[in-house]
């Protein structure tokens, strides 16, 4: 809570403190934001040009909004982040079941307690995060759990049944003076869909056939999967209507802004006593393996590949790297192509695949996994550049590699192999052992994918040659 604010109604008034409704409350703090060039959501990446132009004019336009988009799109995260827009500490009258506007109160038992106790009505100042409610639209939510019901216990302590200081409030009212976000709104039966539309239009609530007038202030916001439209449920159109912009979403855009994504949102491999190296390349194999899943016939488009499968692939190959060093007595962490054949247990279960063959799911990411291989090698080599270094393959030289091969090994071969040392030195100038021996697995891959190597693997050991 805020030092030497004010604590009683009459207090408030005597400071000349502003209530602005949300909405308002919004968009000035947006203004402000945008007028000194601030971040708005620094941990949103890829929107710059799309989505966040379009989210700023809904705002600015106080309309209510619906994030429109697959899964794994950070609409979630937006919502949420809407809260940094409101101001850190708001007034409310304190002991009233409804966050009210100390000056404005809208319930029964808001202007009781304003009328009994006039300029001595309490007040207490409410944290920006405590002014965000969610939920997670199901088919068995109630109307009560949204909106609100007549609590039976206040009625057998003797109150009328159309006294409002029966009704129990639900999630909505209950986050007055904030933002409200309904995630999977297509999802919420239709019945109930039918029950937010006087929230949504004339800003009140009706229980059970009460003439409860009660004008909330509160920025409803929702998300919804284009799916969804016609398979689970559909948003009814009236309810639609009401909301005053529709923002799409999109996945990732660029191999850069999937990296970047992945590296903000995977965890922390902590491991003390292992020094971690993952070569740019790897992140980018990682990114470009999802973003040829959101292209691939093979996957089920409709439900998307979200960016989650990314995260969660990275952190596997990381963990099957750390693995492979504890094993090996090694302290440099750096994962290799190799380890890429154990992310399927992640990916796996962050696709809808189009075939239902068994073993075609393994074929399907091993096309995906070598697709990505040769995209970032390509980006990376010129093959005419590397003719020197695939004649010596030619000459009957071969180069054993393997996921449990330890890094002193790809040293050797550096030694061994003619060339070698100058693709990998193009690659990087890092002498670290587990750096060079991941280096030395993308070469040799890169160029048997190009079909210059012939390439030989049986139990997790692999030999290319000529």
């Amino acid at each position: 809570m805020p030092t030497n604010q004010p604590t009683t109604l009459g207090a408030l008034r005597q400071s000349g403190f502003q209530v602005l409704p949300v909405r308002e409350e919004i968009r000035k703090n947006l203004i402000e934001k945008l007028a000194k060039n601030e971040p708005l959501f620094p941990a949103i990446h890829g929107y710059e040009d799309t989505v966040l132009p379009q989210l700023q004019n809904a705002i600015l336009s106080g309309h209510d909004i619906i994030l429109l988009g697959e899964r794994g799109q950070a609409k979630s995260r937006i919502i949420r982040s809407l809260v940094g827009l409101l101001d850190e500490w708001t007034p409310v009258l304190e002991g009233v079941e409804i966050p009210e506007n100390p000056f404005q109160p809208i319930s029964e038992q808001g202007r009781n307690l304003v009328e009994a106790m006039g300029a001595d009505a309490p007040i207490q100042w409410m944290h920006r995060d405590e002014r965000y409610g969610e939920k997670l639209a199901t088919p068995d939510i109630t109307i009560a759990d949204l909106i609100g019901e007549v609590d039976p216990i206040k009625v057998a302590e003797g109150r009328y049944l159309s006294d409002q200081l029966t009704i129990h409030f639900g999630l909505i009212p209950r986050t007055n003076r904030g933002i409200f976000a309904i995630n999977e709104l297509p999802d919420l039966a239709e019945r109930i869909q039918v029950g937010l539309l006087n929230v949504m239009e004339e800003r009140d609530i009706q229980i059970r056939g009460h003439k409860v007038r009660l004008p909330l202030d509160v920025f409803i916001v929702a998300t919804a999967n284009p799916e969804d439209y016609t398979n689970r449920g559909r948003i009814i159109t009236p309810l639609k209507d009401r909301y005053g912009s529709q923002i799409r979403t999109h996945y990732p855009r660029s191999v850069e802004e999937e990296v970047q994504i992945i590296l903000q949102e995977s965890s922390r491999l902590d491991a003390p006593g292992y020094n971690v190296m993952v070569p740019e390349y790897m992140q980018e194999i990682v990114a470009e393996i999802t973003r040829l899943a959101r292209r691939s016939p093979d996957v089920n488009q409709r439900s998307g590949v979200s960016v989650r499968a990314s995260v969660a692939d990275y952190e596997t190959m990381l963990a099957n790297a750390l693995r492979r060093a504890i094993r090996l007595g090694e302290k440099d962490v750096a994962p290799r192509v190799s380890d890429l054949w154990f992310i399927r247990a992640a990916l796996e279960g962050k696709m809808e695949f189009e075939t239902v063959e068994d073993g075609r799911e393994d074929q399907i990411i091993d096309r995906l996994v070598h697709g990505a291989v040769v995209a970032v090698f390509n980006r990376r080599f010129s093959i005419s550049d590397l003719e020197a270094l695939t004649n010596v393959f030619k000459s009957g030289i071969s180069a054993d590699t393997g996921e449990a091969m330890a890094a002193g090994h790809y040293t050797d071969l550096l030694q061994q192999v003619e060339g070698l040392a100058d693709a990998v030195a193009q690659l990087t100038e890092d002498k670290n052992p587990a750096v060079l021996a991941s280096a030395v697995e993308f070469v040799l891959e890169g160029l048997h994918l190009n079909k210059r190597l012939n390439k030989d693997s049986v139990m997790g050991q692999t030999r290319y040659r000529g």
